[in-house]
């Protein structure tokens, strides 16, 4: 097997599939193994998942599990809406919420995956070409170790490669993502730099019009994450996604908002900036598998941050890929078909619900007036997910 893409959800993969037998190729084609980014908020769905892979200890190791998600008003900085987490969500779905960084969470995967012995790493291999014969998959490429192009053919490939996927197109015709006209601004910031009332246990999503922000720890509580997502004209290369941003223009973004965020987002002092773009949700399994190739991912389900499931659904993805993967009965094909039949549902509902999630957090008027009444009567119904923290 070929898995093409070693972020988050290419070492998923190779980590899940090597526990069930396969030994996966990783091909990544940066120099490192690396994530940067922002942090990751992973519910009870996703730590489930990574505690059966036997990353319990490692997950307490490097995260934090807050007490509450808060939602509040960005102009009047009312709580209109709270949800319990911590006990509350190991008792109601058996696993913890936890908030990590995206880089605290590669590398505990790749570390596991490299204890593991079941996974080769290449870095510097890119994926130029692919042929798809009955018996298997031959890969070319300019930067290739030649011990992969070599009489090698595999049984399989897996396309994890991202939002620009490369390998995408050996699956469904080629598209270019679709620009949401949405900007995060992002930034981390160590917590005993802040003012003592400022430094949170909690998550907290504040809601504005045309506007939110999410403020979390991560690194153990050591560190404070903080996103901003405002409406603006993304830079002009979507392909590099991590922009340096300026804070005047988040500033002017934003408009009024109340005290306690105003301090918060100005105890930043460099923000980067990150255009959104995702798919239109998944429309069958043909979209996500063909013959011997399958996507994961972002490479197949690329999804806007409102439902906080981007890296938790690749997770699941390689779980089920594994899964699929562990039936020597069946044909190559019919596992990589299996997956997708399992996968492609789940994640178009993810999807579309990222992005009602959205138009709800940047109401503006009469509608933003009635969220937060709906939300101070039903907080904590409407803010929990019982069909996404419950599943697959």
């Amino acid at each position: 097997m070929i898995i093409v893409g070693g972020g988050i959800g290419g070492l998923s993969a190779a980590l899940a599939c090597g526990q069930a037998g396969a030994r996966p190729q990783v091909l990544e084609r940066a120099a490192t193994f690396s994530e940067v980014g922002a942090g990751i908020q992973m519910g009870p769905n996703v730590t489930r998942t990574l505690h059966a892979w036997g990353l319990a200890e490692d997950l307490k190791a490097i995260g934090f599990a807050p007490r509450k998600l808060e939602a509040k008003d960005t102009q009047t900085g009312q709580v209109i809406g709270s949800l319990p987490l911590g006990q509350r969500s190991l008792d109601t779905y058996g696993a913890p919420y936890v908030t990590v960084h995206r880089a605290d969470l590669h590398r505990v995967l790749l570390q596991k995956l490299m204890r593991s012995g079941h996974a080769q790493l290449h870095l510097d291999s890119e994926v130029e070409a692919v042929q798809q014969a009955a018996d298997g998959i031959q890969i070319s490429g300019s930067s290739l170790p030649a011990s992969l192009t070599e009489f090698s053919q595999f049984s399989a490939m897996v396309g994890a490669d991202g939002l620009w996927s490369a390998t995408r197109q050996f699956v469904v015709p080629p598209t270019t993502p679709r620009v949401t006209g949405l900007i995060a601004y992002r930034a981390l910031l160590p917590m005993q730099s802040l003012p003592e009332k400022l430094r949170l246990q909690d998550v907290n999503v504040w809601l504005g019009p045309r506007l939110h922000a999410v403020l979390y720890p991560v690194q153990c509580g050591e560190c404070l994450n903080l996103v901003v997502v405002v409406q603006g004209l993304p830079p002009e290369n979507l392909n590099d996604w991590d922009h340096a941003g300026h804070k005047e223009e988040l500033v002017r973004a934003m408009g009024p908002i109340h005290a306690d965020l105003r301090d918060m987002l100005a105890a930043v002092p460099a923000w980067r900036l990150w255009p959104l773009c995702d798919r239109p949700p998944v429309q069958g399994p043909h979209e996500m598998a063909k013959g011997r190739i399958a996507l994961l991912g972002d490479a197949a389900h690329p999804m806007r941050p409102f439902l906080a499931q981007g890296a938790g659904m690749a997770i699941e993805d390689a779980a089920a890929l594994a899964k699929s993967w562990a039936r020597a009965d069946l044909s190559v094909e019919d596992r990589l078909q299996m997956y997708s039949q399992a996968r492609w549902a789940r994640n178009a509902q993810v999807q579309q619900r990222s992005i009602r999630n959205g138009q709800i957090f940047h109401l503006q008027g009469p509608l933003r007036w009635g969220r937060n009444v709906a939300m101070k009567l039903m907080g904590e119904s409407l803010m929990d997910v019982p069909w996404l923290y419950a599943g697959p």
